[in-house]
């Protein structure tokens, strides 16, 4: 059960996130056996960026929403990078934060044996800071989890 150094997961997730092309990088992920997309939202409440995430997921199909376990690790894949955006406390609005976030979501097997299965990453990167122009700075967020 080795990881395969040209399929780190999150790696390729950062990556995807911030191409300078990220159309470009998401046509070789998926010429090579990935599953992806990038967004972005912006809000002050947590629940709005997992549901932004998740509906991207849904309508790229890179999850199906009618099983169970593969919602529910996009949801902890997603809170895992939430975590490392908001410094540990997910919390935005009730302590006057905001966030203007890009995302990128990929699935796919980082290991050796296909056995494995599939693993899903998440990825965060824009600004965080209190609601005022000017008062946010940047921050980076990565949540991977098995299917």
């Amino acid at each position: 059960m080795a990881l395969s150094k040209d399929r780190l997961i999150g790696r390729k997730a950062i990556l995807l996130l911030l191409a300078e092309d990220s159309d470009e990088q998401l046509k070789q992920l998926v010429n090579n056996h990935w599953r992806g997309c990038t967004g972005r939202v912006g809000s002050m409440e947590a629940h709005k960026v997992v549901a932004a995430i998740e509906t991207a997921a849904k309508k790229n199909g890179i999850i199906e929403s009618d099983i169970y376990r593969e919602s529910h690790a996009l949801y902890h894949a997603i809170m895992e990078a939430l975590h490392g955006v908001t410094r540990g406390q997910v919390q935005l609005g009730s302590v006057l934060r905001t966030v203007g976030l890009s995302f990128a979501i990929l699935r796919g097997n980082p290991y050796d044996h296909v056995q494995e299965g599939d693993w899903i990453a998440v990825s965060l990167y824009g600004t965080i800071g209190a609601p005022v122009k000017g008062s946010e700075h940047e921050t980076i967020g990565l949540g991977i989890n098995h299917i």
